[in-house]
C-alpha cells in the first residue's frame, strides 16, 4: 500500500487561505525564469567547483521548486469552505484540553494544517503531530496519552472542540 492509498485526514482551507496560498504559487511559478537567469548568469562566472553564487542560485531553485508542488498538491487536495461537524475531534475543529488531570491547565488550539496559521491567531498543531494523533476521534471528556518528542508521557483530557470558523 503506498502512502496515496492510504486516506489521509482532508485538510481544510477557508477560501481566503487558499486564495491566499494559490496567489503564492502564481508567483513561485512565474519567478521560475528569474531564477534560471540567475543560474546561468552564475554559470557564465566561470569554474563551478569554486562559484558560490552559482551553488546558492541552484539551491534556491530547489527550495523554490519544493515549495511548488507543496503547494501543487496541498491545493489539489484540500477541503475549501468550512470544516463539517463532527461529532469527534477532527481536522479543522478548535480544540480545548486539559493536562494530566489538572482542569485549570487548558489549552484551545486549532487542530490543522501549518498553512492556515499566518490566517489565525490561534495555535495551529498539525494532525500529524504526538498531539494531533493522540486527540483524533477522540469526544469531549476523552483522556488521551502521548509520548511527545522529548519522551516524556503526556496526559491530556478534550473538553470541547468546535469547527473552526476562519
Amino acid at each position: 500500500m503506498s502512502t496515496t492509498d492510504r486516506e489521509a485526514p482532508a485538510t481544510w482551507l477557508s477560501q481566503d487561505a487558499y486564495d491566499r496560498l494559490q496567489a503564492e504559487l502564481n508567483e513561485l511559478i512565474a519567478a521560475r525564469p528569474v531564477i534560471a537567469a540567475e543560474i546561468n548568469a552564475r554559470r557564465e562566472e566561470g569554474d563551478l567547483r569554486e562559484n558560490g553564487g552559482y551553488h546558492a542560485a541552484r539551491e534556491e531553485q530547489g527550495k523554490q521548486e519544493g515549495r511548488i508542488r507543496y503547494l501543487q498538491e496541498l491545493l489539489r487536495t484540500a477541503q475549501v469552505g468550512e470544516a463539517p461537524t463532527a461529532d469527534k475531534v477532527a481536522p479543522g475543529t478548535v480544540v480545548t484540553i486539559y493536562f494530566d488531570e489538572d482542569s485549570s491547565d487548558t489549552e484551545t488550539f486549532l487542530l490543522g494544517s501549518r498553512e492556515i496559521s499566518a490566517t489565525t491567531d490561534l495555535t495551529v498543531y498539525s494532525p500529524e503531530s504526538a498531539l494531533g494523533k493522540a486527540i483524533l476521534g477522540s469526544g469531549p471528556g476523552q483522556t488521551v496519552t502521548y509520548t511527545a518528542p522529548s519522551g516524556a508521557d503526556i496526559k491530556v483530557t478534550v473538553v470541547k472542540f468546535e469547527p473552526y470558523g476562519g
